[in-house]
């Protein structure tokens, strides 16, 4: 029996000149078809009441610069506008409603393409150093590994410090019963409470330091923030554009630069805990938190946004799923900290700077993260059983 699983790979890409200006121009299309397709679908929604069915095969006549750029790259994003726009409508207080794109506030650019199967549009060259891409042709690429499986599609992206990536979706058929070779069976289970002070706890004992990256380099982003200001206010005075503003622009790429080495820091720290948990444990139980609720909290959303507890998660399951692990989500409202893990004793919620305290009815002393992440544990198991 086999199973369908997806995998993606990340690449580095190189563009010369050319290609360069052929990215931007399709940046420009797909940020210009959604703009059109979504002001279209609201005047229309506004006159009649009901969402218009549009295309991008239907602006091309009206604007025929669109002709130049990767058809399926357009067509992409109308599927992902139809898909926000039926988010919002099916879940209103979860979902936002699709924001118009502007040029000059995206730092981030993007967009997706299909490999035609038969034909294929997109595919790597034989010594892997060079990649073909639809509209762009031959490029050279940065390719560390081998592709698996089939080529479903691929994302280019542009960071707001310049550099190109691909992201290959590979689609692999797999044997159920295939045992992953690199990641054999341990039968450990491990539970892991995530905090603050320690990024985690796990059951075994094991305190895993919180690295806050952000806060780290926080004095030297905000002394490299305020040059940027000053300079775009010297700009602004001056009546120059910010585009046209050299000093400018040479801050805005030292500010993004800073944010770029936060965000690899946080990614390889996250990417190296992951997989060493994912590799030593054959069940990780772990809460199912709302990041999402807790960063309304204005006192601890810088802390909770820098540690990534989301990312750290679904970096877990799409791992645990790939080598054959088992992730097992405990309920946000369990009392993994009020629970005497000796003797299963509710002792009520206790103040956050209690970090340690003595059950009253078993005498047993617990720190209070280690005693929630055995908890955590016990209560998976017990799901498991």
């Amino acid at each position: 029996m086999t199973k369908t699983k997806h995998k993606s790979y990340k690449f580095r890409l190189y563009p010369n000149q050319k290609q360069m200006l052929m990215f931007e121009k399709t940046f420009g299309c797909s940020r210009f078809i959604w703009n059109q397709m979504l002001a279209d679908k609201i005047a229309y929604y506004k006159e009649t009441g009901q969402t218009l069915k549009n295309t991008p095969a239907q602006y091309k006549k009206e604007f025929p610069w669109l002709k130049e750029v990767d058809s399926l790259a357009l067509a992409n994003v109308q599927l992902n506008l139809q898909k926000a726009y039926q988010s919002f409508f099916k879940n209103k207080n979860h979902f936002g409603f699709p924001n118009f794109k502007s040029k000059n506030k995206m730092t981030h650019q993007s967009y997706r393409t299909n490999n035609k199967q038969g034909v294929g549009t997109i595919r790597l060259s034989d010594n892997n150093n060079q990649i073909k891409l639809p509209k762009i042709g031959w490029i050279k690429v940065k390719a560390h590994r081998k592709l698996k499986g089939v080529i479903k599609s691929a994302t280019i992206s542009k960071t707001s410090t310049g550099k190109y990536f691909v992201s290959i979706l590979c689609e692999i058929k797999i044997e159920v019963e295939e045992n992953i070779k690199t990641f054999p069976k341990t039968n450990s289970n491990i539970g892991i409470d995530l905090g603050l002070e320690h990024f985690a706890i796990l059951s075994t004992g094991e305190k895993i330091e919180n690295p806050r990256f952000l806060i780290s380099a926080s004095k030297k982003l905000r002394r490299e923030q305020k040059i940027l200001s000053r300079r775009g206010l010297l700009a602004k005075q001056r009546g120059k554009s910010l585009n046209d503003c050299m000093n400018y622009q040479k801050q805005r790429l030292k500010v993004a630069r800073l944010h770029e080495k936060i965000s690899n820091q946080r990614r390889d720290f996250l990417h190296k805990l992951s997989t060493s948990i994912i590799k030593n444990h054959d069940r990780i139980c772990m809460e199912d938190l709302a990041s999402r609720n807790l960063m309304r909290n204005h006192h601890l959303a810088r802390a909770i946004g820098d540690a990534s507890w989301s990312e750290f998660r679904r970096m877990l399951e799409y791992k645990a799923e790939w080598y054959g692990k088992q992730i097992v989500k405990i309920s946000r409202w369990f009392p993994s900290s009020q629970i005497c893990s000796s003797c299963k004793t509710n002792s009520g919620k206790k103040p956050l700077h209690v970090r340690e305290w003595t059950c009253e009815n078993c005498g047993a002393h617990h720190d209070r993260d280690l005693n929630a992440s055995l908890n955590i544990l016990h209560e998976g198991l017990k799901i498991l059983a």
